[in-house]
């Protein structure tokens, strides 16, 4: 555990969670809408697949994010751990599964399916089911909006993010590595 906590892990850590916020605070009140959420930020969600410090990072960041939601009240903690429970299962997927495309898709469908059951409870909870005949009918249509919406996001462009932080990770930029990548003179005496 004490190899976690590197100088390198708590700054990508921090980034991630502030590019989070900014990303949805900058949309303003469209990134809480619900129905056609215009949020971005849930391209990060697919970081886990790379840095396990991403975790922590997207549950910190959603739940700073949602603070500057109408059901501030339900949001921050309910969406903060929905969030989380993603970005844990979407580590998972990236810790077992090695083929690229497999992982960003079944990486990716972690913060969709999980968004979309979980915040539409939010919506209803507080917002009620206003313009619907019924709460199921209420439920079902957020829902299917959130899939719509997260997949954008989280497919569309996670996969763009995904992409290029793979190849910035196979030239060796050492900001996304954990590890310094090997040069001659260090495979050969074995010294950093």
């Amino acid at each position: 555990m004490k190899n976690f906590f590197t100088t390198k892990r708590l700054c990508r850590a921090g980034v991630i969670a502030a590019l989070y916020v900014a990303l949805t605070y900058a949309f303003g009140a469209i990134a809480y809408s619900g129905f056609l959420e215009i949020r971005p930020a849930e391209a990060l969600t697919i970081l886990p697949l790379f840095f396990p410090e991403a975790v922590p990072a997207l549950w910190v960041g959603c739940m700073l994010a949602n603070l500057g939601s109408q059901f501030i009240m339900y949001d921050v903690p309910i969406g903060g751990l929905a969030t989380l429970v993603a970005a844990l299962c979407t580590y998972g997927v990236g810790r077992l599964i090695k083929n690229h495309v497999l992982r960003m898709a079944i990486g990716g469908i972690f913060p969709v399916l999980v968004n979309a059951f979980v915040i539409p409870f939010v919506i209803i909870l507080c917002g009620g089911a206003e313009g619907f005949d019924t709460t199921v009918i209420a439920y079902w249509t957020f829902f299917g909006s959130l899939c719509a919406t997260q997949s954008l996001w989280v497919y569309g462009l996670g996969s763009l993010l995904y992409a290029g932080i793979y190849g910035l990770q196979k030239k060796g930029i050492s900001v996304f590595l954990d590890k310094p990548k090997n040069d001659k003179k260090t495979e050969k005496t074995g010294e950093i």
